[in-house]
């Protein structure tokens, strides 16, 4: 599949433009591509304890569950992200955090494309050796 990346770029930025940051002043924006066909956005959204504000990631991935998914009764599988780019507040590329790249990872796979200060990266680049639902499944 052709990922549109100046596309999924733009959309990162127009979610990053409804962040919520009255602390940090630091909007960040996300836009995925998912293997249903949608292009899902998130944004950041801090409050007043910051340690439970929530990465544009974050919401993202919520947005994947969300309206107009294919999931549950009469869909064949969960939704999966193929591609995902997220922005700073200059709009350009920006690495996601530790626990974003393992929610990145958890629902987009080793397979899943980044956009990288560094380029395009699958997931299994950006977080190698990585603990997924595979872990789980007994080995007996």
């Amino acid at each position: 599949m052709e990922i549109d990346w100046p596309a999924l770029r733009t959309a990162a930025r127009t979610a990053m433009g409804r962040a919520y940051v009255p602390y940090s002043n630091f909007p960040v924006g996300a836009a995925a591509l998912v293997d249903d066909g949608r292009v899902i956005t998130g944004c950041n959204v801090e409050n007043a304890s910051y340690g439970v504000g929530l990465c544009a990631e974050c919401s993202l991935t919520s947005a994947l569950f969300g309206e107009g998914a294919l999931f549950g009764e009469g869909a064949s599988q969960r939704p999966r992200l193929l591609a995902v780019s997220v922005v700073d507040r200059n709009g350009d590329p920006l690495m996601p955090c530790g626990r974003c790249r393992q929610l990145l990872y958890e629902h987009g796979g080793p397979g899943m494309l980044l956009e990288t200060v560094s380029g395009i990266r699958p997931m299994a680049e950006v977080l190698p050796d990585a603990f997924g639902p595979d872990d789980l499944i007994s080995r007996s």
